[in-house]
């Protein structure tokens, strides 16, 4: 179980990055083998997640320092932190532009906590979705 647990906590740290990955798939495959450590399998990918998602907020505002606003490279979702500021990070789950929302609100030097536990919330929510929706199917 260590090692399911380790792979899912990688795989889901990286994902969770603007490195391609895909922690859902592995997750519903080991769901679908052991159910019983459906607990373990949401706690590994909810923190592996959150965490890369919390680096590319740390390292965006690491690289934003002493900088002028330099031109976001994804316009629309440097529109969209800018008019909900921390509240965007709650949309942090989303695939593919989720991984950009991190990125600009740490650009945007959005409040730290509250920005941790958003992301921390908004991981949690998608993963327990996918873990509901795997487990009606078996």
């Amino acid at each position: 179980m260590y090692s399911e647990l380790t792979v899912l906590l990688l795989s889901s740290f990286v994902s969770a990055t603007l490195f391609p990955g895909g922690s859902e798939l592995l997750l519903i495959y080991y769901l679908q083998n052991n159910p019983d450590n459906l607990y373990w399998y949401f706690c590994a990918v909810t923190i592996g997640n959150g965490s890369g998602a919390v680096l590319t907020y740390f390292l965006a505002g690491y690289l934003s320092w002493g900088q002028e606003k330099a031109k976001f490279r994804y316009l629309k979702t440097w529109r969209f932190c800018q008019r909900y500021g921390v509240w965007a990070l709650l949309l942090s789950w989303l695939p593919v532009i989720g991984d950009f929302i991190p990125l600009a609100a740490g650009w945007l030097k959005t409040p730290i906590l509250t920005s941790i536990v958003l992301i921390a919330v908004g991981k949690a929510l998608r993963y327990a979705v996918i873990i509901i929706s795997t487990l009606s199917l078996i």
